[in-house]
């Protein structure tokens, strides 16, 4: 069965601690997992997406504006992958099988042409890593559901800034999803 990694939102903005919207310390702490989880799916050849939220400066009509500070501007350094990850995509941007796409809401599927890049593969299987746990890796989850994607969350390739959250977002995806949360 053929597989890819979703990268979802690893950003400045997301992970640092200077970040607009940052997790913090689970962010960071997940990072050496996801350089090489990232570098392992790289090395063996299957399909890479960076899906990264991307926002317009001054956009007053998007709906997160009245959830979250602005974050993830175009533009700006806050877009950039966080730590050693931008080396990695640095080094693979022009492998063959290594995508960078911008998302502008939660889920790296709503107003993208992912399914379309994933079905002309013939993938069928999601691997998912990335912040934050309780949105855009969840929102990204729930569509690949939908879309009939077998879906594996990396638990410790994960982060949140609500503890909470990304706890039950954990039991969701297996739950209710039907997903695989490795370890």
């Amino acid at each position: 069965m053929k597989k890819a990694l979703i990268n979802i939102d690893y950003t400045y903005d997301f992970v640092a601690d200077a970040g607009k919207l940052t997790c913090g310390k689970p962010g960071q702490d997940i990072e050496g997992t996801i350089v090489q989880l990232t570098s392992e799916f790289i090395q063996s050849g299957d399909y890479v997406v960076f899906a990264i939220d991307c926002h317009q400066e001054g956009d007053t009509l998007h709906p997160e504006t009245k959830l979250f500070p602005p974050h993830n501007i175009k533009g700006t350094a806050g877009r950039n992958l966080f730590g050693a990850l931008q080396n990695v995509y640095e080094q693979h941007k022009y492998d063959g099988n290594v995508h960078y796409m911008d998302k502008t809401r939660y889920s790296a599927f709503a107003g993208t042409n992912l399914d379309i890049q994933l079905r002309e593969r013939g993938i069928e299987e999601l691997h998912l890593c990335g912040v934050c746990t309780d949105i855009c890796v969840l929102h990204t989850a729930v569509d690949a559901y939908n879309k009939g994607f077998k879906i594996v969350v990396h638990k410790n390739a994960v982060a949140s800034f609500n503890d909470a959250g990304h706890r039950w977002a954990l039991e969701h995806f297996e739950n209710t999803l039907g997903a695989k949360v490795l370890s």
